[in-house]
C-alpha cells in the first residue's frame, strides 16, 4: 500500500478511475465497457497465441514425417555419379554437424501390377547405411527392410501405394523406367519384374503413395551406373542446413553440387509461412478491434470526468498531466488483458492435446479424420518468440488507442466545464 501512495498523482488518478464508483452508476457503466474492453484483448491474444501454435504444431509434425524419409542434405557430382563416395562422406564427416552419411541413386518409374499402373519414385539404397540418414527401416510395418540383398530385386513399397497397387508381401510387381532400350521393333521402355518384401508408412502422404526402395547395387543395374548418384546426410540440427551446405562445398573437394531440405519442399515452406503471417494479420486484426474500444471508453469516461479535470486543473495540475491520467488508465486495461490473455492462450497450447480429446467426447466428433489427415490429434508447439511478439503488439495497440482520448481530455478548458457545475 505505501508503494501506491508513493506514485505520481497522475498514477493514484488514473488506477482510481479504472475502477468503479461506488454511488455512481455512470463510473458502473464505464468500468464495465473497460471490463469488455479487457476481454476482448484478451480473448484476441489468446486466440492468436492458441492459432500460431496449432500453426507451428501442424508444420513441426509435417516437417518431421518429412524428414524422416527425406535427408537433411543431399550431395551430387557433376560428372553424374560418385564413385569414391566412401571418402566423400568421409570428408563430410568432419564437419561437426554430420552425423550420419549413405550413398543413394534415385529414378522415377512407373509400377505395373495387373491392370493398375502407378508412378513413383525408386530409390536405391544400402541397407546397412540407410538408418544412417532416415527413419524408413523403423517405419516398415510389414516384411523387412534388410530384406532388400543386391541381386534380389526385392523391393519395399509405401503402405499408400502397396494399397493401390493391391499388392502384399511375396507379391510381384514390375518397374518400368522411361529410359528406353533399342528393339528391332522401336524404343521400349525397359521393364523389371521386382518381389515385394516390405511396406514402410511414413505418415506423409507424398511418400507413403510415391516412394520406394531397392537395393543400390540393383539400383545401379537398372540405370546402368557403375556407382552411386550421390551422397545423402543427416545434421544434427536440421534448420542449419542451408548453412551447412554451403560450408561442405566450400570444404569438400571435387566439384559438388549441394541440395538442402529446405530446397526440395521450397514451395510447402513458403505456403505455410504465408499461411501463419495472413493468420497473424486477421487475429492481430480482432486485437486492434478490441483494442480500440478503449477509445470509446476512455471518451466516456473524459465526458464524465471533465468536472474532474477542470478541478484538477485549477490545482495546478498541466494538460501533461490530465493526458498522462488517461494515457495510465488505458494503457493498463491493456496490459491487464494482454497478460490475461498471454496465461489463457499458453495454458491452452500447453494442454491442447488434453483439451481437444474432452470436447471431441463431450461433442461426438472427431476434428481430424486419420483417413484424411494422416494425424489423428491436434499439435501443438508453443513458441515463445511469437507469445512475446503477440503481447507486444497488443500492448501498442491499447497504448496508441489512449492517445486521441487523452489528448482530447488535456484540451478540456476549466471554466467551460465548470459553467453548469
Amino acid at each position: 500500500m505505501s508503494i501506491i501512495q508513493n506514485l505520481p498523482f497522475e498514477w493514484l488518478v488514473g488506477l482510481r478511475y479504472t475502477r468503479a464508483g461506488k454511488r455512481s452508476g455512470r463510473n458502473s457503466f464505464i468500468s464495465f465497457i473497460s471490463l469488455i474492453s479487457m476481454a476482448g484483448i484478451g480473448l484476441g491474444v489468446a486466440a492468436l497465441i492458441v492459432v500460431l501454435s496449432v500453426m507451428n504444431g501442424f508444420q513441426k509434425e509435417v516437417t518431421d514425417r518429412m524428414l524422416s524419409v527425406l535427408a537433411h542434405i543431399e550431395i551430387f557430382d557433376a560428372r553424374g555419379s560418385m564413385p569414391d563416395w566412401h571418402a566423400a562422406a568421409a570428408e563430410a564427416r568432419k564437419n561437426p554437424e554430420v552425423i550420419g552419411a549413405a550413398p543413394f541413386a534415385e529414378t522415377q518409374g512407373m509400377l505395373v501390377r495387373d491392370d493398375v499402373l502407378r508412378p513413383a519414385i525408386i530409390r536405391g539404397v544400402l541397407p546397412e547405411q540407410e538408418p544412417n540418414v532416415s527413419d524408413v527401416a523403423k517405419q516398415t510395418r510389414r516384411g523387412s527392410f534388410n530384406a532388400l540383398q543386391p541381386g534380389s530385386y526385392n523391393i519395399v513399397l509405401g503402405i499408400e501405394l502397396a494399397r493401390a497397387l493391391r499388392v502384399n508381401l511375396g507379391e510381384k510387381v514390375t518397374l518400368a523406367l522411361a529410359q528406353g532400350q533399342p528393339t528391332p521393333a522401336g524404343v521400349l521402355p525397359r521393364l523389371r519384374s521386382f518381389t515385394v518384401v516390405g511396406i514402410f508408412e511414413a505418415g506423409h502422404n507424398e511418400f507413403d503413395s510415391a516412394l520406394a526402395f531397392v537395393h543400390l547395387t540393383d539400383a545401379e543395374k537398372l540405370l546402368r551406373m557403375d556407382a552411386p548418384a550421390g551422397l545423402r546426410l543427416r545434421l544434427s540440427d536440421m534448420h542449419r542446413a542451408p548453412q551447412v551446405a554451403q560450408d561442405l562445398k566450400n570444404s569438400m573437394s571435387g566439384d559438388l553440387i549441394m541440395r538442402d531440405w529446405s530446397k526440395l519442399n521450397a514451395n510447402w515452406f513458403a505456403a505455410v509461412q504465408t499461411e501463419k503471417r495472413m493468420m497473424f494479420i486477421i487475429l492481430t486484426l480482432i486485437i486492434a478491434v478490441a483494442a480500440f474500444n478503449l477509445v470509446s471508453t476512455l471518451v466516456m469516461t473524459v465526458t464524465d470526468k471533465q468536472a474532474d479535470i477542470a478541478i484538477l486543473r485549477t490545482l495546478g495540475a498541466s494538460p501533461r498531466s490530465i493526458m498522462k491520467i488517461f494515457m495510465i488508465q488505458g494503457a493498463l486495461v491493456g496490459i491487464l488483458g494482454t497478460a490475461i490473455g498471454v496465461g489463457l492462450g499458453v495454458l491452452v497450447a500447453l494442454n491442447i492435446d488434453v483439451i481437444v480429446p474432452f470436447i471431441e467426447h463431450l461433442l461426438g466428433v472427431q476434428f481430424l479424420s486419420k483417413d484424411i489427415y494422416y494425424i489423428s490429434t491436434v499439435p501443438s508447439d508453443l513458441r515463445w518468440p511469437d507469445v512475446s511478439k503477440i503481447g507486444g503488439v497488443a500492448v501498442v495497440l491499447a497504448f496508441v488507442a489512449t492517445l486521441y482520448p487523452s489528448w482530447w481530455a488535456a484540451r478540456v478548458k476549466p471554466a467551460e466545464a465548470l459553467r453548469y457545475e
